[in-house]
């Protein structure tokens, strides 16, 4: 083989990883983390920072001593594991990375009266199926990146709140996800909305069950398709075991 032939074999093995369209939910995007702790970057929530940390959003808050309505800044350091102290137990301090934090853009994970919501409870969660079209790829706790189900379809169809609650995330700051949105129904669970074309609704905004929230974009093997998690206390669950049967 020549060493023009091998060079061009090289090159390509080495150009492999940063094909991939999406990326595994697990690649650790947005922000830096820096062993337990995480920098805040732009555009995070506490409600996506322990999404893309598989999480509970109440563990974090309180790791950190951060009340609701879970107000964090750029450039602010979060703790990802409970802190270790003398007496075993209490707050970490929040810190920030740089000399403070400018809050350019509040990465506040309920900006309006989240927490005074009226808390509902698991049996009153009436679920429903976020869009429309075959399941074509089954939850998996063995597979790696992401947990959930894929959803067939049409580019643009509706996606819709798989039960009520408010949007604690929509962006496009978790890897692997596209554009995302997260709703949070209450304490407990919270739903996932990725591969969308255009998200409807923006971070604070009160969602009802059923509602149109975005349109539905392609997934990794660039057909229609709709990513969709359900999180319990933080851990992935199946969503075929919580959605209604058709």
């Amino acid at each position: 083989m020549s060493p023009l032939r091998i060079a061009c074999l090289l090159l390509a093995v080495l150009l492999l990883p940063g094909c991939a369209e999406f990326p595994y939910a697990g690649a650790r995007a947005g922000g830096s983390f820096q062993g337990d702790d995480y920098v805040v970057a732009r555009g995070d929530t506490l409600y996506s920072i322990a999404w893309r940390s598989d999480l509970d959003f109440r563990d974090v808050a309180r790791w950190n001593d951060i009340d609701p309505p879970y107000t964090i800044y750029p450039g602010e350091r979060l703790r990802l594991a409970p802190p270790r102290s003398s007496s075993g137990g209490g707050h970490a301090p929040r810190t920030t990375a740089h000399a403070s934090p400018t809050p350019a853009r509040q990465a506040t994970s309920a900006p309006s009266g989240e927490d005074q919501d009226r808390e509902v409870s698991d049996a009153a969660l009436h679920w429903r199926w976020p869009t429309s079209g075959r399941v074509m790829r089954r939850f998996s706790r063995q597979r790696m990146g992401k947990h959930g189900i894929d959803l067939g379809g049409e580019i643009g169809q509706p996606v819709r709140a798989a039960a009520g609650g408010r949007v604690v995330y929509s962006g496009d700051g978790l890897r692997g996800y596209g554009n995302l949105i997260i709703v949070k129904h209450n304490s407990r669970y919270l739903t996932a909305y990725g591969y969308n074309e255009k998200l409807l609704v923006e971070e604070g905004a009160k969602v009802a069950p059923g509602q149109m929230i975005a349109r539905m974009g392609r997934g990794p093997d660039s057909k229609p398709a709709l990513h969709f998690e359900v999180r319990r206390d933080g851990k992935p669950v199946d969503p075929l075991k919580i959605l209604p049967e058709r």
